[in-house]
């Protein structure tokens, strides 16, 4: 079953019960819709590009999947407003779990230790088969440069200039400040 808002990428999941035991290699070259759609969901300008190569092998009940993204977006500079393109190359590594709902979450008002020195908490999935869209587009979504600007590029040169008044709180601080000799 589909959440709504969410992408389901074609060839983008892997059956667990029919893996060989040296794994299996897939590759998501996502169409020009889906690239559209993912575009539209992260809020950029367009994904010119996007390319996935995934390694999954059995690991601890589940698998783990390694492989590299791979993709060209464009967006418009925060500064200029000028369409740029950012290329982005992303290792991937993560641990699926079959089965993530529990039956029983404890006490109300429970303690849980959390271990933010630790590994990533795996990802679950239902049945024999892990959809990666997800993985996929939290990936991108994690490389993009969320303010992406030219190299230089200042308001300044934009034609913007600061209204620095001088009686602004930071003016009553420069004459705090102890003079130098």
């Amino acid at each position: 079953m589909s959440t709504p808002g969410r992408i389901r990428l074609n060839e983008a999941s892997i059956r667990l019960d029919s893996m060989p035991v040296a794994g299996r290699d897939v590759a998501v070259t996502p169409s020009a819709e889906e690239r559209a759609a993912i575009a539209a969901q992260l809020g950029l300008g367009s994904i010119d590009a996007l390319e996935v190569k995934l390694h999954a092998v059995k690991f601890r009940g589940g698998m783990r999947v390694t492989g590299r993204l791979t993709a060209a977006v464009t967006q418009p500079s925060v500064v200029t407003l000028e369409p740029l393109r950012q290329e982005i190359a992303e290792p991937i590594d993560r641990i699926f779990l079959p089965g993530g709902e529990k039956q029983y979450a404890g006490p109300a008002n429970a303690e849980i230790f959390v271990d933010l020195e630790g590994d990533d908490v795996p990802d679950h999935f239902e049945g024999n088969e892990a959809d990666l869209s997800d993985l996929i587009v939290e990936t991108l979504a994690l490389a993009v440069d969320l303010y992406p600007r030219e190299p230089n590029a200042s308001l300044e040169d934009a034609g913007y200039k600061p209204d620095l008044d001088e009686t602004s709180p930071f003016a009553a601080l420069q004459a705090l400040k102890p003079k130098q000799d």
